[in-house]
């Protein structure tokens, strides 16, 4: 199947115009602008509603039934907000940070922020709490007014999930999603105060007035250090009006910007790599959160990741369970092995080796399969990946290298060392086998450029010791962009730019059609001649 680029993403004067430009422009495949690097700026949003979503209703629409578009038979939907490079421009639910420029080892630590850590002078105001469901926590308020969402660790495993809401909250950052910024906290018991008007929601779902025995019954359901106190993770509240969470499928009718259906997105169908590669199996739209917020004089609606305290081998309130990733919570196969097998039937996961490491939870990479690896229910963004998808995403898990991986899993403050080296030990091995599994499926070329009269790239299998070499060849072709029509050039089958390209005029095309071995996978790059200067605008896959 071949998967084209979807062309220069454009938002215009209005959602009208954005859906007749195609008509309108004619077939041209690419624009003076292409490749776009950054979605054009956008409309103001006038006005908004706060949305509320069931996690209940969200697990049976999910499990039950097949929200949003999917694949019709026989025919593949591409990825949408793609630009002609097959990347996701830079906009408000993603922008492209370490694969697309390497960020060092300082910035990754820092993620999204290092500046607005929870103030350690002056107390700590507990401005309202929940003692509702199986997390307990705070918001408080610090001394310089900045307010926090604290979150513990379950009793039977301290450190476990605080670690892991940290380390996850800085690899989804540097692969280029929002999220908050999320500190290691702690704090003795003196330092925390009920502010005036505090509330708190009990465990009957009722609000009243908040009470120290009320921040004493909480503190007694989580773990605390002898002589650092009690530790939790403090996630600074993110900027701008609060809207709930945004789905995995369809648009808001009420964001003029969200044109997009959801499920169609490269940077939302990606992400189940990177859910599989942290174990993110609660992915969820109720672990996500769009905010309006004002950028250059604009108010728009921003799309956020959060809470990150079931990845890695946490779920949270206690440790994952060996199912988690390997199967939905619910699911007809698996049900009906168990009942017609009387209980005998024993799953793959059941045989999974855990480290007998409390802060460490359950998280493993022996059993680990990327392609065959499930959140809790099914998603419709990550059911409609395709290979130039789950390409797009491996790439940039394997960009972080070993020294990187250890240095971000250090912001866990794991204060045992086998801790640390358990998990980042088992996140190395994980990206291995997600560059083995989706490098495979097609072939895995980038990063092209033209250098010195000659079409460069890199293989990345080859890049990443995955295979030792390979032998590649080559069809130049002219371009004709208005009909899409290849006129092959006989002869030139290196990567040495033909002489038609080289003295082509100004806004001609070529292709250069590439094969690695297979005749089914084949990358076609496109240059164009522009301002003098022959670059490469475009990127098609083929497998």
């Amino acid at each position: 199947m071949t998967a084209r680029s979807t062309g220069s993403f454009r938002i215009g004067i209005c959602v009208l115009l954005f859906f007749l430009l195609p008509a309108v422009l004619g077939a041209k495949k690419f624009y003076d602008d292409d490749p776009i690097r950054k979605v054009p700026p956008p409309m103001p949003v006038e006005k908004i509603s706060n949305r509320k979503l069931s996690e209940y209703f969200d697990f049976f629409q999910h499990t039950l039934f097949q929200p949003g578009e999917r694949h019709p038979r026989n025919k593949w939907i591409p990825a949408q907000e793609v630009n002609t490079l097959g990347e996701a421009p830079d906009s408000s639910w993603y922008t492209n940070r370490h694969y697309a420029k390497p960020m060092s080892i300082e910035e990754l630590f820092r993620g999204p922020g290092a500046e607005n850590p929870p103030s350690s002078e002056g107390l700590l105001k507990v401005v309202s709490a929940k003692t509702e469901g199986v997390t307990p926590g705070f918001t408080i308020e610090d001394a310089r007014g900045h307010r926090y969402i604290v979150k513990f660790d379950p009793l039977t495993n301290p450190e476990m999930a605080s670690a892991a809401d940290v380390i996850s909250s800085k690899f989804f950052y540097a692969l280029g999603y929002y999220v908050p910024e999320n500190y290691i906290l702690y704090f003795q018991r003196s330092q925390l105060v009920v502010a005036p008007n505090a509330s708190i929601t009990d465990a009957d779902g009722k609000h009243r007035k908040m009470t120290n025995r009320d921040i004493e019954e909480i503190l007694l359901r989580v773990p605390r250090d002898p002589g650092k106190g009690y530790r939790a993770v403090a996630s600074l509240y993110l900027s701008g009006k609060i809207l709930g969470p945004f789905r995995y499928h369809g648009t808001r009718s009420d964001d003029p910007n969200d044109v997009v259906p959801h499920e169609h997105r490269r940077d939302l169908r990606g992400l189940f790599v990177f859910c599989a590669w942290l174990g993110h199996n609660d992915a969820k739209s109720l672990n996500s959160l769009d905010t309006l917020a004002e950028e250059d004089g604009v108010r728009a609606v921003k799309h956020h990741l959060i809470d990150f305290g079931a990845t890695l081998g946490s779920d949270s309130f206690t440790a994952k369970s060996p199912r988690a990733g390997n199967e939905y919570l619910f699911a007809w196969g698996p049900a009906s092995a168990q009942f017609f097998s009387l209980g005998l039937y024993v799953p793959r996961w059941a045989n999974a080796r855990h480290p007998k490491l409390p802060a460490v939870g359950n998280f493993e990479s022996n059993l680990f399969e990327p392609e065959e690896w499930k959140a809790n229910y099914p998603i419709p963004a990550f059911e409609n990946r395709l290979s130039d998808d789950t390409f797009w995403a491996a790439k940039q898990v394997m960009a972080f290298t070993d020294e990187q991986i250890r240095a971000v899993v250090k912001t866990g403050q794991y204060s045992d060392p086998a801790a640390e080296k358990w998990i980042a030990d088992c996140l190395i091995a994980r990206r291995d086998k997600i560059g083995k599994a989706y490098f495979s499926r097609l072939l895995p070329l980038d990063r092209f450029a033209v250098r010195e009269e000659r079409l460069a790239f890199e293989d990345l299998a080859v890049k990443h010791n995955l295979i030792p070499s390979r032998d590649y060849t080559v069809q130049w072709a002219r371009f004709n962009n208005d009909t899409e029509q290849k006129t092959p050039l006989a002869g030139e089958t290196t990567l040495a730019l033909p002489r038609p390209l080289i003295e082509s005029g100004e806004g001609e095309y070529f292709a250069a059609e590439i094969h690695g071995g297979d005749p089914k996978k084949a990358v076609t790059a496109y240059l164009r001649k522009k301002s003098g200067r022959i670059e490469v605008v475009g990127v098609d896959r083929t497998w």
